[in-house]
């Protein structure tokens, strides 16, 4: 793990409010240098500390209109069905999150779908049909209440 002094710190907070800051912005903002500023930030990416920078899209207004929640149980026979659920989903672009959780389900997929009849054919046509699933079951959300990317920094 990488150890972090406070301009580090406020260096992720600002490209957490704003990934397109320009370098002299960020240096401004954390009152560092420019090169200072860059210097820190190519260590970050390096560690891996930063993944990545990306753009938030309104799925709305891309014509997704249904967002759901689909518990995945996988049947416990066959050649690494697991492996084999991994690669399929790889392949279904509107299957945003996928994570492998404890309790009833073996995953959780976060989906977004144009309306309810083209969701209810990605669960029939694409998700029931991958050998290695044995159930399916889907919440479909309402209202999306709260929202983010950011994980809370210390002040």
């Amino acid at each position: 793990m990488i150890e972090l002094d406070n301009y580090d710190w406020k260096l992720l907070k600002a490209l957490q409010k704003n990934a397109r800051l320009s370098n002299v912005s960020l240096s401004e903002v954390i009152n560092l240098s420019p090169s200072q500023c860059s210097r820190r930030l190519q260590r970050l990416e390096q560690s891996g500390l930063i993944k990545g920078f990306f753009t938030q899209l309104d799925q709305d207004q891309l014509g997704f209109g249904v967002t759901a929640f689909v518990s995945v149980t996988l049947e416990k026979h066959g050649e690494n069905p697991a492996h084999h659920f991994h690669q399929e989903i790889q392949k279904i672009p509107t299957i945003l999150d996928c994570y492998s959780v404890t309790g009833d389900a073996d995953y959780l997929l976060r989906v977004i779908s144009p309306n309810l009849k083209a969701f209810s054919d990605f669960l029939m046509d694409h998700l029931i049909s991958i050998t290695s699933v044995s159930h399916v079951k889907s919440t479909v959300v309402l209202d999306q209440i709260k929202t983010s990317h950011d994980c809370p920094l210390p002040e």
